[in-house]
């Protein structure tokens, strides 16, 4: 069947008429749909409404704040959902220590209320309304024990209330939460006027890129010589994901049910997050000695070159990789010293070598983990994983 597919990203736009790809940079001048018209508009003129599947993240994803009760359990199953979800986290709240936290300052697209376990009392009171009432937020959603039901809808308008996100022997409880979520996400996304113009062009929903990702995974040998557990690690203009095999986490009662968990790093993006990617880098122990190993000084992170580039594109490997081992102490720890294959994918695999690809990992694995033997590093030169993605979802209709 005649299809054409199309990924809109924060700072490139990509088409794949049926295996065919192409890449093109976005003139920010103008909306999304008078570029592509401009770019494609003989290639678009070959398909149907019908035939045209689009995602996009271009416009950044949802935010949210979260709040709960547990660090273990509460917070720890809210987060995981909300990054499967594509929904990037602003920060996460403990609720013994909610009088002390800082009110989020930009507009907070969803907050998560999370209880605990059925059966146990109520947790939340006064404190958590008067926090809330200083947050400008759009959605609000609670999904904790019943025992919080009375208190929070009487106090908080407009509240959502889920099935807990804890089941009863602790395991995680996805599917009402993450369905809220995607669907919060594609409305935000369709809602966007340069996002909407684009109906005129398909009239097959348009989902989130991070989401099409995460469907790819299950086939992903398709395309490529992997073997679990693997990682995937999409550099972007704005973040950088990763997703990987549950595989490689200890938590057994977080696992979801495709087998694959995603992460955002939303200030590690190499063009519209550069500022904060260079402040991570500098504030990084082992990013000097990193720099050094490259042949390159410091100044560097200060440049805007083609060099620089491609030296802050390593720099987004090698952080998000040392976030998620065991020498960070953050959201989620990886097994890294298990992992079989890393798929790189995004705008790195354009403009990155092997070479440069594999100084990086080389030097994290020996340096971080003391490994001599490194993963099988897979590039995505075609940037085809997404595509993979929405055949997936179309195959699924």
């Amino acid at each position: 069947m005649n299809k054409l597919q199309i990924d809109i990203g924060s700072t490139y736009f990509k088409t794949n008429a049926n295996g065919e790809i192409n890449q093109h940079f976005r003139d920010f001048e103008i909306s999304i749909y008078d570029d592509l018209q401009n770019k494609c508009s003989e290639l678009l003129a070959n398909y149907k409404k019908d035939e045209v599947s689009i995602c996009s993240s271009a416009n950044g994803g949802l935010s949210t704040l979260i709040i709960g009760v547990t660090s273990l359990f509460s917070l720890k199953y809210a987060t995981n959902i909300a990054f499967n979800s594509g929904i990037n986290i602003i920060d996460t709240i403990l609720y013994s220590k909610i009088e002390e936290a800082t009110t989020p300052t930009d507009t907070i697209d969803v907050v998560i209320v999370v209880g605990g376990i059925d059966g146990v009392k109520a947790k939340f009171d006064e404190k958590l309304i008067n926090y809330l009432k200083n947050v400008n937020y759009q959605n609000i959603v609670y999904v904790g024990n019943s025992e919080n039901h009375d208190f929070l809808n009487k106090n908080l308008e407009d509240l959502i209330v889920l099935k807990n996100i804890i089941g009863d022997k602790l395991q995680v409880e996805e599917d009402e939460l993450k369905e809220y979520l995607t669907n919060l996400y594609q409305a935000d996304i369709t809602g966007k006027e340069d996002i909407k113009k684009l109906y005129e062009i398909t009239s097959n929903q348009i989902y989130s890129t991070p989401y099409i990702v995460n469907n790819a995974l299950p086939k992903l040998k398709t395309l490529f010589d992997v073997a679990d557990p693997f990682l995937v690690i999409d550099v972007g203009g704005a973040t950088t994901d990763i997703h990987y095999s549950t595989d490689l986490v200890d938590n057994k009662n977080i696992m979801t049910s495709s087998g694959y968990d995603r992460l955002v790093f939303k200030k590690l993006g190499v063009f519209k997050s550069r500022e904060s990617l260079v402040f991570g880098a500098k504030n990084n122990e082992f990013v000097y000695e990193l720099l050094d190993y490259l042949d390159v000084n410091e100044h560097i992170l200060d440049e805007h070159s083609d060099e620089a580039t491609v030296v802050l594109m390593q720099l987004a490997i090698f952080l998000v990789l040392y976030q998620v081992s065991k020498s960070h102490h953050d959201y989620v720890t990886l097994k890294l010293e298990i992992l079989n294959s890393i798929v790189l994918t995004g705008g790195i695999s354009k403009v990155l070598s092997d070479e440069d690809i594999n100084k990086i990992i080389t030097f994290f694995y020996k340096k971080i983990l003391n490994y001599t033997e490194t993963p099988n590093v897979i590039t995505d030169r075609n940037y085809e994983i997404w595509t993979l993605g929405i055949k997936e979802i179309d195959n699924a209709k």
